[in-house]
């Protein structure tokens, strides 16, 4: 069984939703607009760098040291050689890439010893931001004047990709545009991405993922959550597909990492890629979401897990197979889980309530105003209205139907039965096939069908037993009446007679649509279902729910519009929408429950006090990390005595900011954010400062585990490591404080000559790949 370890708690009383000023550390702020919304602020809180420092396009500043990682995480510049730290959880996908059975790196570990044994990651990338830029004026030119939302939006679409073609042109730039506050800004990045991305090293999952799902979203946290990767360059050190000839990139800037560690109240800056916040709905949207539909999210994510938790224990290879899907699965089964105990005993709902209540009086106060926004309230409750039965069914058609990766996988084949029954040229069908074929290896290296014929047996269930018939699709109300409610008989037809459910199957049956047989698909059971749900969803759930949303965001256009002019005094930021932002708070404990304290940092005492319980597997550790403790051989790391590990601060952050780095007032990097803790989910619709707390590994126990766990000394002293506290830029450099790498016995040698030569086949194997 998965283990739920959850805590109780209750959240403190907000502070007023009346006029005022962002709430202390709230906030995802855009960097270009630090100097005239939060430099004063930053600097009265312990900042001693200027808003140039840390964002500026005509100097270098932190901004140059910070990549969007893979487009789902963050990661920073850690050396002069391209060396990126980010999450073990953000490259956990390649690790397990990486793995097999004889080459386990997810339960070992991998560390390159030199650059040849550095691992290619095909269609890993970082991005780098060149450059920010207020488009507003030119996005919305000619959009007032659009009849309808479709209109607005075809005309802000066509302004986009003008904008941004004019604005890279003769480059090799890339330009991202997003709207800001429900479309009334528009902010352009101009960004520069590498594809040469080369793993270096990843702490055993017994560090890099201690406590599991024990302590997922908890504090005290006691996780080495880090991997380290390496951006290569091609000529004049730009962006270049593969190829061994690339060199290491040199940065603009590279963070220096401080040894001295953290305290109490100290200042603290986070700098990231958030993915989503919803900071601004009403409270129909937030009874949606606590009432409707992260309920069953839950349910549906609690069921998939407990079957592939088993499986995974008594099949290494389906461990592998799984281990990275299995992470993903449960972190948000169990932040959702948080966000809505958080929702409860915050009394989110109501407070929500009380800022409209506000807001309906301050308009009624005003009859131009009451013109304008008089009905709004009455239209947001009139939409979500709209959305009964729309909600649930969508969310059960991506977390149930498509939570089956069978059925996910056979919708990829919609578009070649389309293609068929258009009678496209041959030709083009068997382009489309030969695409499908290439993609077949590396769906079914992590596909185990007899684990997702279970999976399919309990979700079909789920979805046909937990629904009001009338909003299942036909195919699924009479397979469900067929076998009544127990899809197990379904499971057996499906997976025994589908040719989707190996690669072989697939390679024949694409065989036989390119010699032009047109029912293949049509026939295979797997394809049958899996279309019948995507019909339904096209044409049963999507319109209403577009057509409804398009509705929302003109709403919510209008109403943030309106609390701007309500609330002048507060300094208002846009939701996270997965863009470069900075957050700030300080380092500080907090009370999760009446008469508790958490402190702010843990240490690896606390891993030790962890791995002494019994029967929690998510609490092993590796001997060597034991040996070390108990020597207290922490070389320069620790600090009086103790090993820090992890430590949290106020930062408001998201999913997007795992792998931020963490920054202290000077401008070095002493963590690298990872998580939240459970009491703060919420703060993606509710900030609250009493409880929202960002956790991060402390760098002095990542360099502790390169160096003094795994030996890898070496990329220690690629890093400009600092014991200063006065400047923002690197000044003393303490690598030399670092014990040097041990001379390697022959027997070493030749298990590393043993590796370089299995990295250069799969050096070779990648670059074959792109």
């Amino acid at each position: 069984m998965i283990s739920k370890r959850i805590f109780a708690f209750i959240a403190a009383a907000w502070l007023s939703v009346g006029i005022s000023s962002a709430r202390p550390d709230e906030g995802m702020w855009l960097p270009m607009l630090l100097k005239q919304l939060n430099e004063s602020d930053m600097q009265k809180k312990g900042l001693k760098l200027s808003a140039d420092d840390i964002y500026s396009v005509n100097q270098s500043s932190l901004k140059d040291a910070i990549v969007s990682f893979g487009g789902f995480c963050t990661g920073e510049m850690i050396s002069s050689e391209g060396l990126l730290l980010t999450n073990h959880h953000c490259g956990y996908g390649q690790i397990q890439q990486h793995s097999t059975v004889e080459n386990d790196y997810l339960t070992k570990g991998f560390w390159a010893m030199t650059k040849e044994q550095e691992l290619p990651n095909p269609g890993l990338t970082a991005t780098f931001i060149v450059r920010m830029e207020d488009v507003t004026k030119q996005i919305l030119a000619g959009a007032n004047a659009a009849k309808t939302e479709a209109e607005r939006e075809a005309i802000i679409q066509m302004n986009i990709a003008k904008v941004a073609k004019e604005s890279t042109a003769g480059t090799h730039y890339d330009a991202v545009i997003k709207p800001y506050f429900y479309g009334n800004e528009y902010y352009m990045y101009i960004t520069e991405t590498f594809k040469d991305i080369r793993m270096v090293g990843a702490p055993p999952s017994s560090i890099g993922k201690f406590g599991g799902d024990t302590d997922n979203w908890m504090w005290p946290r006691h996780t080495g959550d880090f991997s380290l990767f390496r951006i290569y360059a091609g000529p004049n050190n730009e962006p270049a597909e593969y190829s061994p000839n690339n060199k290491p990139y040199k940065p603009k800037h590279h963070l220096p990492i401080s040894l001295s560690g953290v305290k109490e109240n100290d200042f603290t800056l986070v700098f990231g890629f958030p993915g989503r916040t919803n900071e601004y709905l009403t409270s129909h949207a937030i009874e949606e979401i606590y009432e409707v539909s992260n309920p069953a999210k839950i349910k549906i994510r609690d069921t998939k897990l407990q079957i592939l938790d088993k499986d995974m224990k008594a099949s290494d290879a389906v461990r592998i197979q799984y281990a990275a899907k299995y992470a993903s699965i449960a972190n948000y089964w169990k932040k959702w889980t948080g966000e809505n105990r958080g929702l409860k005993k915050a009394n989110a709902i109501e407070k929500k309530q009380e800022l409209e209540r506000q807001f309906m009086s301050w308009v009624n106060a005003d009859p131009a105003r009451k013109q304008e926004y008089g009905n709004l309230m009455a239209e947001f409750e009139k939409n979500y209205k709209a959305l009964d039965g729309i909600t649930i069914s969508r969310d059960y058609i991506m977390e149930a139907a498509n939570g089956i990766e069978l059925i996910r996988y056979a919708s990829g084949f919609g578009k070649l039965q389309e293609m068929i029954d258009a009678k496209a040229p041959q030709a083009e069908i068997n382009s489309q096939a030969e695409k499908l074929e290439k993609g077949a290896a590396g769906f079914f290296k992590n596909f185990n069908a007899p684990t997702d014929k279970k999976v399919f047996a309990a979700l079909m269930s789920m979805y046909y037993n937990d629904l009001d018939k009338k909003l299942l699709p036909e195919a699924v109300r009479t397979a469900g009446a067929r076998t009544k409610g127990d899809f197990t008989k379904l499971a057996d037809e499906v997976y025994s007679k589908s040719k989707l459910t190996s690669e072989a199957g697939v390679n024949k049956l694409l065989a036989d649509v390119k010699a032009g047989k047109t029912n293949v698909l049509k026939n295979d059971p797997a394809f049958a279902l899996s279309n019948a749900i995507d019909t339904h969803y096209r044409t049963q759930v999507l319109p209403t729910y577009t057509a409804v949303n398009d509705n929302l965001n003109l709403l919510y256009r209008k109403y943030i519009t309106a609390l701007r002019a309500m609330q002048q005094d507060k300094k208002f930021y846009p939701d996270a929408n997965s863009t470069l932002r900075v957050a700030y708070g300080k380092v500080e404990p907090y009370e999760p429950l009446d008469g508790v304290t958490y402190n702010y940092y843990t240490t690896l005492e606390g891993i030790m006090e962890k791995a002494a319980m019994t029967g929690v597997e998510d609490y092993v550790i590796p001997e060597k990390l034991r040996e070390l403790y108990e020597k207290k051989d922490y070389g320069p790391y620790g600090m009086n005595g103790e090993m820090p590990v992890g430590f949290i601060a106020s930062n408001h952050t998201t999913g997007g900011n795992s792998g931020s780095p963490v920054i202290n007032a000077n401008g070095q990097l002493i963590g690298t954010n990872f998580d939240r803790n459970w009491e703060g989910t919420m703060s993606d619709i509710a900030y609250n400062p009493d409880q929202v707390r960002n956790i991060a590994v402390d760098a002095r126990y990542m360099l502790f585990i390169v160096d003094k766990f795994a030996g890898a000394g070496h990329l220690v002293k690629e890093m400009t490591l600092v014991t200063d506290n006065t400047s923002g830029l690197p000044q003393v450099d303490a690598r030399k404080t670092a014990e040097p790498a041990k001379e390697l016995s022959k027997r070493e040698k030749r298990k590393l000559e043993k590796e370089a030569k299995k990295a250069k086949k799969r050096k070779k194997e990648a670059a074959e790949v792109n």
